[in-house]
Parts: C-alpha cells; structure tokens; sequence
C-alpha cells in the first residue's frame, strides 16, 4: 500500500529501541526521511550508517528544555509533516509510595515537554496546511495499570490535551491522535514486571505469565505491528481519523470506550 509520505520528513522520539525505533523504521521503507531523536547516540549512529541518505539524529533527552531549543534552533521545522511523539515512562509505584518529588518529575517526563513541542510544530503546520501527530501513552488512559498511579494519572492529562487541540485544529488540515498500547515485547515492559514480582514475591518470569493471562489473545504485542498502525496515523490515508485515542493491548482493556 503507498502510503503517500515519499519524501517527507517526520520527527520520531524514543528512536533507540521499542515503538520509535519500529516507527522510524518503516517510515523510512516507505520512502520518508527521519529526525531520530533518543537519548543514547550509539544505537542511533548504528541507524545512521544503515540509512545514510534520509536518517539524520538527535542525540537528547526530549523532555528537557535545552532540547527543544536545540531543535527549533538547529533544524528548519516548516519540512517536517508530523511528528511521532513518544519518549519512556515513569517508575512503576503504589499511590502511598509515591512523593510529591515523584508527581513533579512525572509532571515533566510526562506532559510538559509534550505541550511545549507541540506548541513549537503546530504554528508550522498551520503554515504549511498540514501536519500530523501521534503521540504514544499507554492502555491506562483506557483501564489503569496494577502499580503505575503516576503514568494512570498524567498521562489521561495527555488524553484531554490531544482532545482539546484536535477541536481547536479542525479544518486546518491538521490531525492528531493518541495511541495506547498494552503490554508489547519493548524495553519499558519489563519495568512492569519487575516491579510485579517485587510487590508479589515471585519471579519476574511468573510476574509476566500473571499479567499474559489477562491478555485475551494470550501474547504480548510487536512493535513493528504497533509501528504499522503509527505510520498509516502519520500519513494522508488517516485523515478522518482525528481526536482518537486506540488502544493496542489485544483486548485486555475491557471498556466500551
């Protein structure tokens, strides 16, 4: 299927590992060009060399300010077409374990940096009557998540921003959503588990089984079926789909909705 993105450039957060690193890579098999942006250069550099030609990096940490100056400073934005927004999550806590130190960091990991990027790209998408986003949250804007009080609770912030905007952008042929995957074969799962086993006195091993049986189809999700999903959200072929928020979870959340 062509997608329509030949050319075209798209910013991609998180692009080291998991969901951005998927992302980038099917952008660039359909022919559109990348701005990777991950906080470890080495897996970045070795994209690099794979993809010469339409894969540039940033080697930072989008949540901090300096790294949002650099890249409205260092790059043109009025090229890019969208923007994957993803970058990692907070630790995994009970509500009674968490401190108030703990909500402001998740307030900037989770939210802040979002809101101010997006801020940055929207005046040229405006510009140029076209822009996409697809940020990346988590199922538990659908269903809390056992242990994750932190990312239950600003990433719904989140929900209620793209929702808000995606109003206020209609008819200038600018489109957002939000996608919410489950429990996928990434990096940031394990987390999860850990945290899992450590709470419940098992294995990290029984810790996954316990939460794969709450799965209705039984297995964790691939990126690369997550980054399918994510690029057809960045193209021209998902213009009617706008405001959306689509959990990827193989039906573990149960909510009509």
């Amino acid at each position: 299927m062509n997608l329509g993105i030949q050319n075209q450039w798209f910013i991609v957060g998180g692009a080291s590992s998991g969901f951005g690193k998927a992302t980038a890579e099917k952008l660039i098999e359909e022919g559109a060009n990348v701005l990777a942006i991950a906080r470890n250069s080495q897996p970045l550099l070795a994209f690099q060399s794979k993809y010469p030609e339409n894969f540039i990096i940033l080697a930072a940490d989008l949540s901090k300010p300096d790294t949002l100056k650099m890249l409205n400073d260092s790059f043109d934005l009025s090229k890019f077409s969208g923007a994957f927004i993803n970058a990692g999550g907070p630790p995994a806590m009970r509500v009674m374990d968490s401190k108030l130190s703990d909500w402001d960091d998740a307030y900037h990991l989770l939210l802040r940096w979002k809101v101010a990027l997006t801020q940055m790209l929207i005046p040229y998408f405006i510009q140029n009557n076209y822009g996409k986003l697809v940020f990346v949250e988590s199922v538990s804007v659908k269903q809390p998540v056992e242990n994750l009080v932190l990312s239950n609770s600003l990433r719904m912030a989140m929900v209620g921003f793209v929702k808000t905007l995606s109003q206020e952008m209609a008819g200038k042929n600018i489109f957002m959503n939000i996608m919410a995957p489950g429990y996928h074969d990434t990096p940031a799962v394990q987390r999860i588990f850990r945290k899992k086993a450590e709470l419940s006195g098992i294995s990290i091993e029984e810790a996954k089984q316990n939460l794969l049986s709450h799965i209705p189809t039984g297995v964790m999700g691939n990126a690369g079926d997550f980054a399918s999903l994510a690029i057809w959200l960045l193209s021209p072929l998902s213009n009617y789909v706008n405001g959306q928020t689509i959990a990827i979870d193989g039906g573990a959340s149960r909510g009509s909705l």
